[in-house]
């Protein structure tokens, strides 16, 4: 989120919203699983977490399954900080137009 408390460029797409979503509810993931419960091509998934490290929102570690490679996905503590303000911020303005929808809304 920016200092200015508006909505985070970063969550600028549902994919990317889905995606740290999901990895907030876990230390780290699968790719793959990422990619099943985020409903994405690994071509996708693989260029939204390359954009989302660069700004230290999302880390890849890579490793073996016996003689698989395999990739694991983590939401950074940054990241986690960046989408809890997101939503924050979201939760505001719902109610901040909900408010003003019921007091303006009245005849």
């Amino acid at each position: 989120m920016t200092a200015s408390g508006e909505l985070d460029p970063a969550f600028r797409s549902a994919s990317r919203i889905r995606v740290a979503a999901y990895l907030s509810g876990c230390d780290e993931a699968e790719f793959q699983a990422v990619q099943t419960y985020c409903e994405l091509t690994p071509s996708n998934l693989s260029k939204l977490v390359s954009a989302m490290e660069e700004i230290g929102y999302v880390s890849a570690r890579k490793g073996y399954v016996g003689k698989t490679p395999r990739t694991w996905l983590a939401l950074t503590a940054l990241g986690r900080s960046a989408l809890a303000a997101h939503l924050n911020t979201l939760k505001k303005i719902a109610e901040s137009a909900r408010i003003a929808g019921h007091t303006e809304g009245r005849r």
